[in-house]
C-alpha cells in the first residue's frame, strides 16, 4: 500500500465526471454499475452459480422450528430475504432470519426479528490504521443503502465490531461492510460480516 499512487484519490467523483467530460471522454456521463459485469440479467446469478456448485433443497422453518415451505437452492437464500420461499399466500410477511446451507434450513420471521445493533466484521484491510476505539464512524453494509453512524467497540489486527448508533438491518455473512470517517470522505477500512 505504501507504494501504490491514486491518482484520481483526493478527488471527488463528481469532479473526476467533470474532468472526463472537459477531456471529451465517452465514459464521463455512464451510470454508475451497480451489478456484478460478469452476471448477465438474462440467466442472472442463478444460472451463473448454478454452472459452479450444486444447489440443495432446503426446508423453511419458522422460529419454533416448524415447517411452513421448502426452497429449491438453499445457496440461492440470503438474510433479509422475503421473496422465493415458497410460503403460502395469505399469510404474514415473513423474511430470512438465518440461512444454515450445511443443515439446508432456512428460517423465517418477523421483520423486526432482523434489527440489530452490532456486527462482527473478519478480514479486515484498514487503509491506515484502525479507528480509535469509541471513535465515531460511518459504516455502509449494503451497495444500495447509505453509511449509517456508528462507533467502533473493538478493532484488531484482523476484525472489528461497531454498535451502529440506531438499531440495522442485520448484515448477511460474507457481505461487504466499510468503515468511513464522521464526514463521509475518507476509507477507514473495511472486511466481511461474520
Amino acid at each position: 500500500m505504501s507504494r501504490t499512487l491514486f491518482p484520481v484519490g483526493h478527488l471527488t467523483k463528481a469532479e473526476v465526471r467533470e474532468r472526463a467530460r472537459r477531456l471529451g471522454l465517452r465514459t464521463a456521463d455512464k451510470p454508475d454499475s451497480q451489478d456484478v459485469c460478469f452476471i448477465s440479467k438474462t440467466g442472472g446469478r442463478e444460472v451463473f452459480l448454478g454452472k459452479r456448485i450444486p444447489f440443495r433443497r432446503a426446508n423453511v422453518v419458522d422460529e419454533g422450528g416448524n415447517s411452513v415451505g421448502a426452497v429449491d437452492a438453499v445457496e440461492m437464500i440470503t438474510i433479509g430475504q422475503r421473496r422465493g420461499l415458497g410460503l403460502p399466500g395469505g399469510s404474514p410477511k415473513q423474511f430470512v432470519l438465518d440461512v444454515d446451507v450445511e443443515r439446508a434450513v432456512v428460517v423465517v420471521g418477523d421483520e423486526s426479528r432482523l434489527a440489530t445493533s452490532t456486527v462482527h466484521v473478519d478480514g479486515v484491510t484498514w487503509s491506515h490504521e484502525p479507528p480509535p476505539l469509541g471513535g465515531d464512524v460511518l459504516v455502509q453494509a449494503s451497495a444500495h443503502g447509505t453509511a449509517q453512524p456508528a462507533i467502533v467497540e473493538s478493532a484488531d489486527r484482523g476484525e472489528f465490531v461497531v454498535r451502529w448508533l440506531e438499531p440495522q438491518r442485520r448484515v448477511a455473512p460474507g457481505q461487504s461492510v466499510v468503515l468511513y470517517d464522521p464526514t463521509n470522505r475518507f476509507v477507514l477500512g473495511g472486511g466481511t460480516a461474520r
